[in-house]
């Protein structure tokens, strides 16, 4: 699998993907910026420096504050693969974002999105 097009990808081009497909399913921007936060350790302003500099991925998530120290129950299929199993680093933090994002869109509850 050719993963340098998601290395590249800018992750404030895909923010909105991410908020509209929340919100379609009757959820919010709130949500949806609350996944990024656990995730990544960004909080309000550090996210809104990251959608104006128009970052890639590769570097969003080098320049994330801290990886959730709960990743690890992250488990699933998204696009076809098990985001356990990814063994590309960056591929797999976006599959975990992606699969997050995914969960809210279905309707679970934050407190087991957020793993707690």
């Amino acid at each position: 699998m050719d993963n340098s097009r998601i290395y590249k990808m800018s992750f404030a081009g895909v923010y909105p993907m991410y908020i509209q497909k929340a919100e379609k399913k009757g959820r919010t921007k709130e949500e949806v910026d609350a996944i990024i936060f656990w995730l990544t350790g960004y909080n309000e302003k550090s996210l809104q420096k990251q959608i104006d500099k128009k970052t890639n991925f590769e570097t969003f998530f080098a320049e994330a504050p801290q990886l959730n120290p709960n990743v690890s129950k992250i488990t699933g299929v998204i696009c076809g693969y098990r985001v356990e199993e990814i063994e590309d680093k960056l591929v797999q933090k976006v599959r975990y974002l992606d699969k997050l994002i995914d969960e809210l869109a279905k309707g679970k509850t934050m407190e087991k999105i957020l793993r707690s």
